[in-house]
């Protein structure tokens, strides 16, 4: 997926001289939540090279009640996909003093994955829990970033929306992924993903896409 040079909220450069078509895009989040405010930053860091595309994501939260400090994370995940498939993943979570690093590998029709906890085997299909790209809405099975878990979501939706950000009115289109997990997706006419909410045990989290 490609989008048109100029779209709001993200930047996109493109190198025609390459012998492959070359494509990157940056998505810059603001994290709100719904019970401690504004928690930090996410981003995800799109390269398209023919059919190979690499998301890098950044991640940084810092969750704070009257000033004293609950919890800090920072993450940093690398996806390599070709041809719409995932092929490889390695993220690490720091949460608080504790380090998380998971890897995934497709192998056959499967992809493993390998967390603190062991091995587990996800179907080809498997996304990960990071909606960079509506390619995200074609799996019944998710894999959480942080952990690795695996569950069985159902998607629903496709409802035109409008969507108020920073005074716009941005005509989108609103998808649930729901499984442990609730997820609202707002995907805007270029397929760039402007909002996404995820249900938290402790609230709504937010990320809106920066301009």
């Amino acid at each position: 997926m490609l989008v048109a040079a100029g779209v709001p909220g993200h930047a996109i450069a493109s190198d025609a001289n390459t012998a492959a078509t070359v494509s990157t895009e940056q998505l810059r989040y603001t994290v709100q939540h719904s019970l401690f405010g504004d928690i930090g930053n996410y981003t995800n860091d799109v390269k398209r090279i023919g059919g190979t595309t690499i998301v890098r994501t950044t991640a940084h939260f810092v969750v704070k009640m009257l000033g004293v400090i609950l919890r800090r994370e920072d993450d940093q995940r690398v996806e390599h996909w070709l041809d719409g498939r995932l092929m490889s993943f390695v993220g690490i979570t720091r949460k608080n003093a504790e380090t998380i690093e998971l890897r995934g590998q497709a192998e056959g029709n499967n992809f493993l994955i390998t967390s603190p906890l062991g091995t587990v085997i996800a179907p080809a299909s498997v996304q990960p829990a990071n909606p960079w790209s509506v390619r995200c809405l074609r799996s019944t099975t998710m894999m959480r970033v942080d952990d690795g878990e695996i569950e069985k979501v159902r998607v629903t939706g496709g409802s035109a929306k409008n969507l108020v950000l920073d005074g716009r009115v941005i005509p989108t289109r609103l998808y649930d992924i729901e499984g442990m997990t609730r997820y609202r997706l707002w995907f805007d006419q270029h397929n760039i993903p402007v909002m996404f909410v995820v249900d938290d045990s402790t609230g709504k989290i937010t990320f809106t896409l920066m301009p």
